[in-house]
């Protein structure tokens, strides 16, 4: 798949997330410090969107159960979740967000 479209930056505030459909696939556009994510917006633990959670310091918290996931691998950094999430190449491109759904991101963008 080729890059999407998800938003537009000034729609982001820092420090918080986005809920987006690109597809049939719900991802949680995130701004944390100077950079921005795309991850799965579903906590791995419940089905809870990870986009309603609490976002700071590259992590993103699911705000029902408090399970931690680091938002450049998805990996999660605190219980009860102990299954990552998936995590996609983003491209801000003057003042738009795309992602690329099929290409998990090797290295930091941005």
């Amino acid at each position: 798949m080729a890059l999407v479209r998800a938003c537009a930056l000034r729609d982001l505030a820092r420090e918080s997330a986005l809920a987006v459909e690109i597809g049939r696939d719900d991802v949680a556009i995130v701004r944390s410090g100077e950079r921005v994510y795309a991850i799965a917006d579903e906590c791995s633990h419940a089905a809870i969107p990870l986009s309603e959670g609490d976002v700071g310091d590259g992590e993103i918290e699911c705000y029902l159960h408090g399970s931690r996931f680091d938002l450049t691998t998805g990996q999660p950094l605190g219980l009860p979740a102990t299954e990552p999430v998936a995590v996609y190449r983003v491209e801000v491109v003057g003042d738009d967000v795309f992602v690329d759904l099929e290409a998990q991101p090797d290295a930091p963008q941005n």
